[in-house]
């Protein structure tokens, strides 16, 4: 069976993620949802730079089960808009969470020109090919001097011993030359390494939502594909050879 990995992650785990917070309880879907996309004191650190608060708009780009977009409307008040290419992401999203959602293969494209206060995109930079096209669409979507919020795994090894399947990891010099050719202006920097760990409970939840979908699909091969695809990630943190930054930018 070949499998697609982008698909596999961020389609099928999804809604296999939803069953089993259906299965443990509400309260593990906000963790579970976050995972790879976004620890609290990341989210935090995100949603004071962007000035979140209550009935402002927030774009989640690449919003994949809709996690970080529902800790930032418990967090701050802030209203979200979660635009997704994969189907089965946006339905797991409005399961576990009821936010509106839209399915968007281009980024943002079905959005208005300048129709959007404020927007973040958490790990979409590391996995398009396209990175100039999604930072143009986000720009045209944001109003003149509203804040962009990214989160993005960057290369800092001149080549990388392993390559996941649909990672594309820039450099640090490339993600500024793409942000400042799409017209956007860096104000605040962050090292994922430099913010406090998710609490003990925070873990302990999106573990069981992890072990219930192990425990239903380990035989599956888009089940393995996405493990493989996650461990290949883990590895390259672990060893120094990309890094998890965060940046606060604004549309010029």
């Amino acid at each position: 069976m070949n499998v697609d990995v982008a698909q596999a992650e961020f389609d099928v785990v999804a809604g296999w993620t939803a069953d089993a917070v259906d299965e443990l309880g509400a309260d593990h879907a906000v963790p579970a949802a976050c995972r790879g996309s976004g620890s609290p004191s990341a989210l935090d650190w995100l949603s004071a730079g962007l000035g979140l608060a209550r009935g402002r708009r927030l774009l989640d780009c690449g919003a994949g089960t809709g996690g970080p977009a529902a800790y930032a409307r418990a967090r701050t008040a802030a209203v979200p808009l979660l635009a997704e290419p994969m189907l089965g992401a946006c339905r797991a999203a409005r399961r576990m969470f009821a936010q509106p959602t839209v399915v968007a293969p281009g980024g943002p494209r079905p959005l208005r020109d300048r129709s959007i206060d404020t927007a973040w995109s958490l790990g979409v930079l590391s996995t398009t090919p396209d990175r100039d096209g999604l930072l143009a669409e986000l720009h045209r979507v944001l109003r003149p001097g509203a804040p962009l919020g990214l989160m993005v795994l960057v290369r800092v090894v001149d080549q990388l011993t392993e390559q996941p399947v649909d990672n594309h990891f820039p450099t640090g010099p490339q993600l500024d030359r793409s942000l400042s050719h799409a017209g956007f202006v860096v104000e605040a920097r962050c090292d994922l390494t430099g913010l406090p760990s998710a609490p003990a409970e925070w873990e302990r939840r999106a573990d069981l939502v992890e072990e219930v979908v192990a425990r239903d699909h380990r035989g599956d091969p888009r089940w393995i594909a996405a493990e493989e695809s996650a461990a290949s990630i883990g590895r390259l943190l672990g060893d120094g050879q990309i890094e998890g930054r965060l940046l606060q930018a604004r549309r010029a």
